[in-house]
């Protein structure tokens, strides 16, 4: 990727919008490449660069209906960088308040003109002066008439999207899954409980952080606004006290009730949260397996594990696709699968997800995450347990592929009442033994997950 040296926030985050639209990075790694290589930028900068980056994703069919109602040129056929120049400009105007209309009218300009020919700045100039004056007018689809394209255009999220939703939630609660999603979250951190007590932990960022609370249902989280430092850079994380991680993430560890002492195989641990959490309860005592496909997250997984002081920890690299052999592999206690998935249920942390991922792409999620399951079954101990679980909410995710695996794998059941998890997080679990969890009735991700018992 080519490098991005300004100290502009703007010019900053019109770069990382282009480079997504290119389609072969995810955002958090352009955002993580970008403003961990800018080292001008002021703490006020990034802040900005940041807020306009996922405002911009956040509302961009939002926005996009307004430009168009502004623009002579149709929104297809105005060239990606320079829509995402008027988006930019829009956000800024609409949502941004301590920024002047006519600051981010001329800085969007000047922008333009560092990218495409004097008319095209005339054009942004135009469209922009426009819509500041007059965005108050512009009339959106009616929500009787349209409830699908009014939600699409008026909460930002593609049309197919919001029929499925709308289909099985009903229109109100499409509604306030929407608004969840549209509001920015916390950050959610676990604390290390090997290290130091969660009082312990809230006292130190105490002064760093903004409306710092505990979680809800999970013991071990904290919750935050607007920290002073890159969280990294904060002496609590130097010295391995938390993992960043959503309550959501932290109740399925808890939902697979890992014990001192077990063989634990974590089979798609990625950067390594989850490990992390399983080392954590398992008191840094047992067999722990951290398998994933990529090599680079599995030396990063290396270098958490080392800063959290945990050292059970044996990374494997494997791609699930390829077959695995009792002889290679041997059995274990418990399996967590947490399975690539389409990451529906985190659209409020990852925006772009809402634009990058289609309705096929279900279907081809759910063969893989079948497969997967299919591969560790013979792999969990007689009494063992396999946890599978997914930042989705998303039937074909969800109930479809557990009941695939069911029909292929009688030697499994559903664990009902799972003895992992706190009392409150109980509830979370539906009869059918299904943990599910949605930004707009509970303060977290949305996730499924199924704790599965090896019965013979």
């Amino acid at each position: 990727m080519r490098k991005c040296i300004t100290n502009d926030a703007r010019k900053i985050a019109l770069f990382i919008l282009n480079t997504l639209d290119k389609g072969r990075l995810t955002l958090d790694g352009i955002v993580e490449d970008v403003l961990g290589t800018e080292a001008l930028l002021t703490r006020r900068n990034r802040a900005l660069a940041n807020a306009l980056v996922y405002g911009v994703l956040r509302w961009q069919s939002h926005l996009d209906w307004i430009i168009g109602h502004f623009s002579k040129t149709r929104l297809h056929k105005i060239d990606p960088p320079v829509l995402n120049i008027l988006r930019l400009g829009l956000f800024q105007i609409k949502f941004l308040n301590r920024i002047p209309p006519s600051a981010a009218v001329n800085t969007s300009v000047q922008m333009a003109k560092s990218v495409a020919a004097p008319w095209v700045a005339k054009f942004v100039n135009g469209v922009l002066r426009n819509a500041a004056g007059n965005y108050k007018d512009v009339v959106f689809p009616d929500l009787e008439k349209d409830p699908v394209l009014a939600l699409a255009t008026i909460k930002s999220f593609p049309k197919w999207l919001i029929k499925r939703w709308i289909n099985r939630l009903g229109l109100e609660q499409t509604e306030a899954l929407c608004d969840a999603i549209n509001t920015i979250p916390p950050i959610t951190i676990r604390t290390n409980t090997c290290k130091v007590t969660g009082k312990n932990l809230m006292e130190s960022l105490g002064n760093d952080v903004d409306k710092i609370a505990s979680t809800p249902y999970s013991p071990d989280g904290l919750s935050f606004y607007s920290p002073r430092l890159p969280i990294p850079e904060t002496k609590a994380f130097q010295a391995g006290w938390f993992q960043v991680q959503d309550e959501a993430a932290q109740l399925v560890t808890l939902l697979l009730n890992p014990q001192p002492g077990e063989r634990i195989l974590d089979a798609c641990a990625g950067l390594g949260g989850k490990t992390g959490h399983i080392a954590q309860i398992m008191k840094n005592q047992g067999k722990i397996t951290a398998m994933d496909k990529d090599g680079k997250k599995l030396l990063q997984l290396a270098s958490e594990m080392n800063r959290m002081g945990f050292s059970n920890v044996t990374a494997l690299q494997h791609d699930l696709n390829q077959p695995l052999t009792h002889k290679r592999m041997g059995t274990f206690d418990r399996i967590l699968l947490d399975a690539p998935c389409s990451g529906l249920g985190v659209l409020r942390r990852n925006p772009d997800t809402k634009w990058s991922t289609s309705k096929k792409d279900l279907s081809r999620l759910k063969a893989g995450q079948k497969k997967y399951l299919d591969a560790l079954a013979h792999l969990v101990k007689p009494s063992g347990t396999l946890v599978y679980a997914v930042c989705s909410t998303e039937p074909e995710e969800n109930e479809e592929v557990i009941s695939a695996f069911l029909n292929n794998h009688s030697e499994f059941v559903i664990e009902k009442n799972p003895d992992g998890l706190p009392f409150k997080a109980r509830s979370l679990v539906n009869p059918n033994g299904y943990f599910r969890t949605f930004p707009h009735l509970n303060p977290m991700d949305g996730f499924f997950a199924v704790c599965l018992k090896r019965v013979r």
